[in-house]
């Protein structure tokens, strides 16, 4: 690799990283979750937000396509077997436009949280969602507490951080 091939590919990391650090554009932090209903997977019952409230909620944005989703979703899986008990949901909203490319991702990839589906896109795009992974924290009366998009090792550190938080505050 020559030199100027070389400083490319450190400006598009960089130019990268400062992108994939700023904050879901379509959602503000203070701002009342907007409700959802989707189908689960592996089941006809939809999830929908609105049920969830009283619990403290992370929505994890993701596509099979996702490098960055391969390697945080084994945490999430950790995170949520962790802090169910004390009131941490985890959903995670699938927004391919075919579920069967997710079945084959989560067969590698298998978790023990809520998987639904946004085949349309609709969820993704009033959470002004533009990056995979994205997260969307929410507390349990269902205001947006903190988001967060892409994924670099280290991450998880900040989603407990944020995750204990709000599993202490009283409903």
């Amino acid at each position: 690799m020559n030199h100027l091939s070389l400083r490319l590919s450190l400006y598009t990391l960089m130019v990268t990283l400062f992108c994939a650090s700023s904050a879901i554009a379509g959602i503000k932090v203070g701002d009342p979750a907007s409700d959802f209903s989707l189908t689960t997977r592996g089941s006809n019952a939809p999830t929908t937000l609105s049920g969830l409230q009283g619990q403290v909620v992370l929505v994890n944005f993701w596509a099979s396509w996702c490098g960055p989703c391969r390697q945080e979703f084994p945490l999430l899986d950790t995170i949520y077997k962790k802090y169910k008990k004390l009131g941490l949901t985890i959903v995670g909203l699938n927004v391919e436009p075919e579920p069967a490319d997710a079945e084959a991702f989560l067969k590698t990839n298998p978790v023990s949280f809520p998987i639904v589906y946004d085949p349309k896109d609709e969820v993704s795009r009033r959470y002004g969602v533009v990056g995979m992974p994205s997260v969307v924290l929410i507390d349990r009366k269902g205001v947006v507490r903190w988001t967060h998009k892409s994924y670099v090792a280290g991450d998880e550190n900040e989603y407990l951080n944020q995750i204990r938080v709000l599993l202490a505050e009283k409903s």
